[in-house]
């Protein structure tokens, strides 16, 4: 009884983050903006790097359908953890989707799951953006973290380890893209924020 209710948990944060990103999509599509990557976005990521985000994508998906099927071997993997810390992990689950939403509408139409800007971009500064430069990376985390510890399972702490490392290896390709784009004006923001957390010290990132 215990297992299916953090499986609907599971189910809830999971299904909370696919209703906002289809909005925030919807949303982007109908302002006429683009959602699949130019030619230059590929090789701004990386080609490499596209592709095993590609993948990850679809071992995501697979991982999904076993633990939806609930296949044995999937139950081996299983790891002991006691029902407060999965119940933390939902808290921390909840309170990233909230920071990915709050973010997602700060960006509006100018968010993007590539590494492209949109026409006429602006630097944006506010909400969660105020003091921290890569917010939407950082609910990205918490939301591995929830899942590995919602489910107790180690193929999704390693899919999350997958993700949290693919991600540390996009954010400084990103930050160069700003830097192209708008020079001065983002190297005194990068000064004045954190990358994943507010800064704690002159040289605290």
């Amino acid at each position: 009884m215990a297992e299916s209710i953090f499986r609907a948990a599971f189910w809830l944060l999971l299904g909370s983050i696919f209703v906002m990103r289809a909005y925030f999509s919807y949303r982007v599509h109908r302002a006429g903006e683009r959602l699949l990557p130019d030619r230059a976005a590929v090789e701004r990521e990386g080609r490499g790097a596209f592709a095993v985000r590609f993948v990850l994508f679809f071992v995501l998906l697979a991982f999904l359908a076993l633990y939806t099927l609930d296949v044995p071997w999937l139950r081996v993997l299983a790891i002991p953890l006691p029902s407060w810390l999965r119940w933390l992990g939902f808290a921390l689950g909840v309170a990233s989707v909230i920071l990915w939403t709050w973010t997602q509408a700060t960006l509006g139409t100018q968010w993007s799951a590539q590494l492209q800007l949109r026409e006429d971009h602006r630097l944006v500064t506010t909400g969660p953006y105020a003091r921290v430069r890569h917010p939407l990376y950082t609910a990205m985390f918490g939301v591995s973290v929830a899942f590995a510890l919602v489910t107790a399972n180690w193929a999704f702490v390693l899919f999350g380890v997958l993700c949290i490392v693919g991600m540390l290896v996009r954010v400084p390709r990103e930050e160069c893209m700003m830097l192209d784009e708008f020079g001065a004006e983002y190297a005194s923001y990068m000064q004045q924020t954190g990358r994943f957390f507010p800064r704690v010290s002159r040289s605290g990132r």
